[in-house]
């Protein structure tokens, strides 16, 4: 089954202080070494270098929660891995890629599974998903391996993009994990996606949406980006090139009133479920 989406995390208490250092860091560490995976083959119908990149300020739907029919007005959509492009849109291909869903927990070896000082895994209580161990250059090359045979999978159903899960979970992992080893890991998968011609978009973590360059991200899926006045700072990290969901209509109306004119914006219920749902709802206004 797909995953319902993941609400927006509280906010990182000294995010301006990390963004600095990481800021310093630029030149260091980006994961000392590219992925163990060999370099795959580009896309049908497109060169080795080509990545298309979502259109701006245009309709939006986010469909993790189950596939359906787009609305007329949508021009983007965002679809869980396990589920095939919508024809003729711009398609985002949504993956898990810092913490490891109950389902699939017992699919990775222990070792790539974060555990504290007893040994026992570390958990995001919210979603009960197993948080992965990317503190070291080689465990960042075999998680990756992994959430690249994902990207790969995305590639060959013919998606635009990719959107990986979870890139602040290292504000879970009770200081275990830290934005350097984030930022080093989401480098590997935006190699890996580019290498497969798809684009990849930062998922949250607003605190780190200035390192854009150097971490390779090529736009923004933000969550309750008006709800929480962030919208401006992915904005300006991607230039307008953010794609946004909201949960609340209080949510809707301040990311339109700020930004309805320049960000791609739509209104979904928590659940992101399908049509025909009692919980159902996707609005643009």
């Amino acid at each position: 089954m797909p995953p319902v989406k993941r609400v927006l995390r509280s906010r990182v208490p000294g995010a301006t202080t990390t963004l600095v250092a990481l800021l310093a860091l630029a030149g260091c560490d980006a994961g000392n070494g590219t992925s163990a995976s060999a370099k795959p083959a580009p896309r049908p119908g497109r060169t080795a270098d080509s990545v298309e990149l979502p259109p701006l300020h245009t309709g939006f739907d986010y469909q993790i929660g189950g596939a359906y029919p787009p609305a007329a007005d949508v021009r983007i959509v965002s679809r869980d891995r396990s589920s095939s492009p919508a024809a003729g849109l711009y398609n985002i291909c949504y993956v898990n890629a810092f913490q490891a869903q109950p389902e699939e927990r017992g699919q990775w070896p222990a070792d790539l599974l974060l555990r504290d000082a007893d040994g026992k895994v570390v958990v995001d209580k919210d979603w009960n998903e197993a948080l992965l161990d990317i503190r070291t250059p080689d465990k960042r090359r075999r998680v990756a391996a992994r959430v690249e045979h994902w990207i790969d999978e995305c590639a060959d159903k013919g998606f635009d993009a990719v959107e990986p899960d979870n890139y602040d979970s290292y504000t879970r992992s009770g200081k275990l994990l830290t934005a350097d080893d984030a930022t080093a890991f989401i480098t590997l998968l935006s190699r890996h996606a580019h290498e497969r011609n798809l684009a990849i978009g930062q998922k949250n973590t607003a605190e780190l949406a200035g390192l854009r360059e150097r971490t390779g991200l090529d736009f923004a899926v933000a969550e309750e980006c008006g709800e929480y006045d962030e919208c401006g700072t992915y904005a300006k990290a991607f230039h307008d090139r953010v794609v946004v969901v909201e949960y609340t209509d209080s949510g809707l109306r301040k990311a339109r009133s700020a930004f309805g004119g320049r960000l791609s914006i739509v209104r979904r219920d928590v659940n992101v479920s399908t049509p025909g749902s009692a919980d159902y709802v996707r609005k643009t206004r």
